[in-house]
């Protein structure tokens, strides 16, 4: 897919919109992350010095427009992005009619979400905000699989559209891994539900040489083989086309020969280790097995890329992280391209000092699940139609 993209552009004197993923995690009032501030300064300064005038969008949380809330607003942002970004930040509480013209700095606009018909993909509230501006930066690659206004509907509307650094690097590495990989690629599922991942799955069956599965997923998997799960979290409706995918042979799946299990999810529980035929009825399955973890750890390590979404347990309880900090090393030693999404696999990095291990981490959860599923997202596909027209 191509796609015009902001360092093409003349951006000279041009107001200049920006839609970043400012939607930082807030405790209080207080930010407790500024993890996606920090990834979205360089865009800020490139269009800065392309001579772009420049004005931010983004969403925090998902407020009410009928009720809105103080703790809804962007304004504890500006202080942490003026010390980020060096710049003197001009915060715009009520901007959808106009925005004011400065000689210095950047604007920062309040909650995007604050408006009836942002979620809804309004025409009216695309036209309006499209009107604000010479050129439209779409690179808030976190909420690009999504029909909003400001991640679509204004796109359509811009008089010029374009991607961001972000969002360009975010296509660029996972393509890579998609479409050119150094095999084996190898494949790491993890997370709660298969549904939520089964588009994703299918379309990594088609491409990769193994999958290796954990956390409740695994769970689905392992009751589609016709082994006992207790009184684990399973999708029931889901075990059908888990069985389908095992059953399509298109790719390795290797089920868990062994896990950690317990009574309940607490960190007072005592966490048992057994093979996955002695599972038992009161049993909750909430990590892989030693056993297991070493037999995927050969597979991580014969890997050229890898692909991981998602933690094989319950990692944040410390007995029932073996699986997910013995894959992470593994995959942290091995010297393939590794492409790593989701926040939870995010913090599993985070919790066990790997990240600088890892070649890229994508900013997007379900935008990373959404382009692997379907090579595309809505505001690619918005973009690349207004280039067209």
């Amino acid at each position: 897919m191509t796609f015009p993209q902001m360092k093409d552009l003349d951006l000279q004197g041009q107001k200049t919109m920006l839609r970043l993923d400012l939607n930082v995690p807030m405790e209080n009032g207080q930010i407790t992350s500024d993890a996606r501030i920090k990834a979205a300064i360089p865009t800020i300064l490139a269009a800065q010095e392309h001579g772009g005038k420049v004005i931010i969008l983004s969403h925090l949380g998902r407020p009410d427009p009928g009720a809105l809330k103080a703790s809804d607003s962007l304004q504890p942002v500006t202080e942490k992005l003026a010390h980020l970004s060096g710049q003197q930040v001009h915060f715009e509480p009520n901007w959808i009619e106009s925005i004011p013209d400065i000689d210095n700095g950047i604007i920062l606009c309040e909650n995007v979400r604050f408006h009836e018909g942002e979620t809804s993909n309004s025409e009216a509230l695309s036209k309006q905000i499209a009107s604000l501006c010479d050129v439209y930066v779409m690179d808030a690659f976190g909420a690009a699989h999504r029909k909003h206004a400001t991640t679509y509907g204004v796109i359509t509307f811009a008089q010029t559209a374009c991607a961001g650094p972000l969002l360009t690097s975010e296509i660029e590495s996972l393509s890579k891994a998609m479409q050119a990989p150094e095999r084996p690629l190898v494949a790491i599922i993890g997370g709660a539900k298969v549904s939520s991942k089964l588009g994703m799955i299918e379309t990594l069956a088609g491409i990769c040489d193994h999958i290796i599965v954990g956390g409740g997923i695994a769970n689905t998997f392992l009751a589609a083989a016709g082994i006992e799960t207790g009184n684990s979290l399973i999708e029931k409706d889901m075990i059908a086309m888990a069985g389908n995918i095992l059953e399509s042979n298109k790719v390795n799946i290797p089920l868990p020969d062994d896990v950690t299990v317990a009574k309940k999810i607490s960190p007072e529980s005592e966490a048992v280790k057994k093979s996955v035929v002695d599972i038992e009825k009161d049993d909750q399955v909430l990590d892989i097995g030693p056993k297991t973890a070493e037999a995927y750890k050969g597979i991580i390590d014969s890997a050229r890329t890898i692909i991981w979404n998602g933690p094989l347990g319950v990692f944040e309880i410390d007995q029932f992280s073996g699986g997910t900090q013995a894959l992470a090393l593994a995959v942290a030693e091995n010297n393939s391209y590794t492409l790593v999404g989701g926040g939870d696999t995010v913090a599993v990095l985070e919790k066990y000092g790997i990240k600088d291990s890892i070649d890229y981490i994508s900013s997007g959860g379900g935008a990373f699940l959404e382009f692997i599923k379907s090579g595309t997202l809505l505001s690619l596909e918005a973009i690349s139609r207004h280039t067209k027209s």
